[in-house]
């Protein structure tokens, strides 16, 4: 499919308004025929002529026909711009539920700003195109060759000295359109550039501010502005090229009536009032002679806007939920990685993955930094899908669940927290908007959220700002807690979650985490031994491989990798205490 054929499949819909919204313009078009005719008439039947009696019904025709083409003038307008909201309103919620859909892979090849690019100024190029440009490039072809007919029907002569004119437009306009694609490709492209440029910036101004960097994130800025306004400047210098040719064309328009249709009147081949007619047409011919590059510019400006959009929603995600899923509301909990390996850019993130997981289990991870941790929980979620080996729930293979049911049985509190601007408690009844709040609370005691958000002001009602921005990482990560609770899942991914809380905390979680045994199977990755210790089976990992596994005690007594860390943290093993307790380092 292409771009055109896709927005057509928008605008079809809307073919009753845009074919009435047409009609509308025909009409008007045509009754614009009607003044000049009356003008010439004044001129040869009632000042020449001295038909005076006939003076008042003319000026009647001339107000009423004004009038009429006016009120039309208005509806049909509305018509267009109605047709536009709708066509823009279905497209950008198609789009969007299209980025919803859409997985990892796409957001790490696509920035920020380029969707948001594609979702505003973009959607308005089409909205304005709708609107604005049918109506009107229809209109004043209808206009031109109306009036041209008109003028062909007073004198030939003149109406094909006129049409001298229409080649030369025709090769300008056919040059223009080649010129101005590819730079408004290249608008397009450095305004998403600069717009990506300021989110990130504007999201990241914390980060500029505490390395005192602004003159640097300044100069990066006026970079990307130079270079969008160099853009801007060659387009503008298309324009700038054949908008005064088209200009030029129209006003030879003007020249040729006065000149040769003033000589066709010195010699009686046509009348005065003839004269007044066809200089009544002209702005029906020139109109569209002087406005054709602009039109030019906005379709191709459509042009370029559509092609970015349906790239954008053209692109199908690897992963998907397949044609006939395996049907389960409610998961059991039961995880078996069978040979799993996972491969992206050309380099091995995982490899042989082999464990099983019980219901209602503890498992742990630990390992180096990029030792593949997150990746495998990834693959359990289906944010990413194996290169190669199976990932089973409940015996059925992860590829064969319908992903809405997979991920609705999962709660994940991310490594990177995210909260939204909303209050406290919107953000941790995100999975269940509608639950009662006794609900939202007894999460937030479970993760020990509850106390510090009654000092708060507004308590569950404060507003936190853009990414929890006011709220410490130990609190932010609490709330991502909560949330991940609240939702009751079958699975729970607790990706190094309490590494912003005291050991206090982190106590009193893991014994609140306990009541959920034989009910919900836990994954909890972390690089502090003591979220791990009490766990039923840990995983040591390290360069995209599972290299120990086993119990706390089991790994220890092994004397590798696990052990070596467990007495870098906490020297003498001795001194740590299980079962929940404080276990405090030295």
């Amino acid at each position: 499919m292409t771009p055109l054929k896709w927005f057509y499949g928008f605008l079809k819909k809307q073919r009753a308004k845009i074919i009435l919204g047409l009609v509308l313009t025909t009409f008007i078009s045509a009754l614009a025929v009607i003044n000049p005719q009356i003008s010439g008439s004044i001129i040869d039947d009632v000042i020449l002529g001295g038909n005076y009696d006939k003076l008042t019904i003319l000026l009647i025709a001339l107000i009423a026909c004004t009038a009429l083409r006016s009120i039309l003038r208005f509806f049909y307008q509305l018509v267009f711009e109605k047709a536009s909201q709708s066509v823009l309103y279905e497209m950008r919620d198609k789009v969007y539920r299209k980025l919803l859909q859409e997985d990892f892979a796409f957001y790490n090849k696509n920035r920020t700003g380029d969707l948001m690019s594609r979702q505003t100024g973009d959607m308005d190029a089409v909205r304005h195109f709708i609107a604005f440009v049918i109506y009107c490039v229809y209109e004043n072809l209808l206009l031109f060759l109306l009036a041209l007919t008109m003028i062909f029907t007073i004198n030939v002569k003149l109406a094909l000295c006129m049409l001298l004119v229409l080649p030369m437009t025709a090769y300008n306009t056919y040059r223009q359109m080649k010129a101005v694609k590819p730079a408004f490709a290249r608008n397009r492209q450095q305004f998403s550039s600069l717009n990506t440029f300021v989110q990130e910036n504007i999201s990241g101004n914390r980060v500029v501010r505490a390395f005192a960097k602004e003159d640097y994130e300044q100069e990066k800025f006026e970079k990307e502005n130079d270079e969008f306004k160099a853009a801007q400047i060659d387009s503008a210098k298309i324009w700038k090229k054949y908008v005064p040719r088209f200009e030029l064309f129209s006003n030879l328009l003007t020249v040729v009536l006065m000149l040769f249709g003033g000589y066709l009147v010195i010699h009686n081949e046509m009348t005065l009032g003839n004269l007044v007619t066809v200089n009544g047409y002209l702005w029906m011919l020139t109109n569209p002679l002087r406005f054709c590059g602009w039109w030019i510019n906005d379709i191709q400006r459509f042009n370029t806007c559509i092609e970015k959009i349906y790239d954008t929603y053209s692109q199908e995600p690897d992963v998907k939920t397949p044609h006939v899923p395996h049907e389960r509301k409610h998961f059991d909990g039961d995880i078996e990685f069978r040979n799993v390996s996972y491969r992206a850019d050309d380099e091995d993130i995982v490899t042989d993955i082999n464990f099983k997981v019980k219901k209602g289990q503890t498992i742990g991870i630990i390992g180096s930094t990029g030792a593949g941790k997150s990746t495998i929980m990834n693959l359990l979620c289906r944010f990413y899908d194996t290169t190669s080996g199976d990932v089973l729930i409940d015996g059925v293979n992860v590829k064969d669940y319908n992903l809405y049911d997979l991920r609705d049985n999962i709660g994940m509190a991310m490594q990177d927290v995210f909260l939204f601007s909303d209050t406290i408690e919107g953000n941790i009844a995100y999975a269940k908007p509608d639950c009662p709040f006794e609900d939202v609370k007894k999460a937030a005691i479970m993760a020990d959220a509850n106390h510090f958000i009654n000092t708060l002001p507004d308590k569950y009602d404060t507003i936190v700002g853009e990414r929890g921005v006011g709220l410490s990482g130990g609190q932010k990560q609490r709330i991502s807690l909560a949330r991940a609770l609240l939702k009751d899942p079958a699975i729970l991914i607790l990706d190094d979650t309490t590494s912003a809380v005291d050991m206090e905390t982190e106590s009193y979680i893991q014994q609140q985490l306990k009541t959920l045994n034989h009910t919900c199977t836990i994954f909890v990755i972390a690089y502090r031994i003591s979220s791990i210790i009490d766990a039923d089976q840990i995983l040591v990992m390290d360069a995209g491989r599972i290299i120990e596994q086993g119990t706390h005690d089991e790994l220890v007594a092994k004397g590798g990798y696990y052990a070596n860390a467990f007495k870098n943290q906490y020297g003498d093993m001795s001194d740590v205490k299980r079962g929940g307790k404080d276990n405090g380092s030295k």
